[in-house]
């Protein structure tokens, strides 16, 4: 496709002096600009993309896309695009250079604070098992069967997301699930994406550094389930909402789409947890298919709602039971969510993702109610804050990790540009005579695993929260390779 063709589907263009030449790709960053390449110049909240259109010009771009033309040198010989707003234009612009991919794939959109990797996880097992091979985009990596792409974003910028989606059906994709984050709605990343259903999980505080208030969190959430879902050209649209949270029991959803509710509660997919251990979940669904008993190799009741959440997208797209269950029995683990140390076999020891107090509360409650109730058993938790984030959700966190904690070790987590102290301190804050007591702080991370582990005892339980999946520490702008499974079990070995 020559910047000609690009540029035509917004009529008017200015084609330079220069002939039509073939994009190669379009960029955002002028840094990354290569010859043959278009940029789009883009107002962002710390640099205005305006500033490096001669970055840009000087690295080959052979077109570019502005809101203000006073700034491409007089030299300048390439097409130009002028618009209102480049970031309208960024999805328009890389959905037809990259030949539409999700009008041609099945598009499950997925948000809420907690549970959306583990369930987009969920729903590749089941639709792989279905022979709909499906690729995943989200907070852990980008994948399809064995090829993987690093992953910076939970939901990557427009350009980024419809090259994937394109390299998806190369590859021999038919469906795609995703993890939508709030700021790539308030970015509209994914304004123009044809979804065929969409899923909210639940809120909780988070992102209160960028949203300033709930209810705007809430609003870049529902965006999903309103406008982006309206706008999608799929002919039979879904929009599934977990009931048993008060915003799912709000969210609007678009008249052109079909609402269907899960949880516990009255709802389309109504679920009760039989028996659950350490070694997974039975529970009872019953739907408009009749009623079905699964077992979820995963332990916690949020991961029960998770798995409901895929099964009743699967239900919707005429997956059966028996070949959701097949895919829920090939599900080994998600990594970092409640993700057992295998090499430690006489303790305990889990690693998760959780980092709002929320998660916390609902990850250190499940390990509680599993604990064997005739062994005296403590839990352990090890997690921190991260740096230059919502500061007000510090103590709310320690306070959480108390609520279900024999003892807690406080330490750093992606510190970033902030002195590890003051996060602790802050997270502190009204819990000061519990230091010493109930609350070690532990400044090093690697120093506080080490701790916890040297103080637990056999049978015990240990959370290591915060990071997940991670492997590295963000600190000062720099990320140094750090992953709290391979610290754990180094120290395990050098202690016992």
């Amino acid at each position: 496709m020559n910047v000609f063709q690009l540029f035509s589907i917004y009529g008017e263009f200015y084609k330079g002096q220069a002939p039509a030449r073939e994009v190669q790709s379009l960029k955002l960053d002028s840094r990354a600009v290569f010859p043959g390449d278009v940029f789009i110049a883009v107002r962002g909240h710390k640099v205005d993309g305006h500033d490096f259109i001669s970055m840009a010009c000087e690295k080959g771009a052979i077109g570019l896309v502005v809101e203000d033309m006073s700034q491409i040198p007089s030299s300048y010989q390439g097409a130009v695009l002028p618009v209102k707003n480049t970031r309208d234009v960024i999805f328009s612009l890389a959905h037809f250079f990259y030949e539409k991919p999700s009008e041609k794939l099945i598009c499950i959109g997925v948000t809420g604070t907690n549970g959306k990797t583990t369930t987009t996880y969920i729903l590749e097992k089941i639709f792989n098992q279905f022979s709909l091979p499906m690729g995943v985009l989200g907070t852990i990596d980008h994948h399809f069967k064995d090829k993987v792409w690093e992953s910076a974003l939970t939901t990557p910028d427009a350009i980024t997301l419809n090259r994937r989606l394109y390299e998806f059906l190369q590859l021999g994709a038919r469906a795609v699930a995703f993890e939508v984050s709030s700021h790539a709605l308030a970015q509209k990343r994914v304004n123009g994406i044809h979804f065929d259903t969409v899923v909210f999980t639940n809120l909780s505080r988070d992102h209160m550094d960028y949203h300033h208030t709930q209810e705007q969190y809430f609003n870049e959430k529902e965006k999903l389930f309103t406008e982006v879902l309206e706008a999608s050209s799929k002919k039979l649209k879904h929009a599934l909402v977990n009931v048993d949270d008060q915003y799912g029991q709000a969210i609007s959803v678009s008249l052109q789409a079909r609402r269907w509710t899960y949880g516990t509660t009255q709802s389309d997919f109504q679920f009760r947890v039989i028996e659950a251990s350490l070694e997974g979940t039975h529970f009872q669904l019953k739907s408009l298919k009749g009623s079905s008993r699964f077992f979820l190799p995963l332990i916690g009741l949020h991961n029960v709602y998770n798995a409901v959440a895929a099964i009743a997208t699967a239900l919707l797209h005429g997956i059966s039971e028996q070949t959701i269950q097949a895919g829920l029995s090939s599900l080994k683990v998600v990594p970092g969510r409640l993700e057992r140390v295998s090499s430690i076999t006489d303790r305990y020891v889990f690693v998760d993702y959780a980092h709002t107090s929320d998660a916390l509360r609902t990850v250190g409650e499940t390990l509680r109610r599993l604990k064997p109730s005739k062994k005296p058993v403590k839990l352990l938790t090890v997690f921190g804050c991260g740096g230059n984030r919502d500061q007000g959700k510090r103590p709310l966190m320690l306070e959480a990790a108390l609520q279900f904690s024999d003892h807690v070790f406080l330490t750093s987590d992606n510190p970033r540009e902030e002195p590890p102290e003051s996060i602790i301190e802050q997270a502190l804050e009204g819990f000061e005579s519990l230091v010493g007591k109930k609350v070690t702080v532990q400044v090093d991370r690697q120093k506080a695993i080490e701790e916890a582990l040297s103080f637990s005892q056999k049978g015990d339980i240990v959370l290591i929260a915060g990071k997940g999946h991670e492997n590295y520490q963000e600190i000062k702008g720099k990320k140094i390779p750090f992953s709290d499974i391979k610290v754990a079990e180094d120290a395990y070995s050098h202690l016992f």
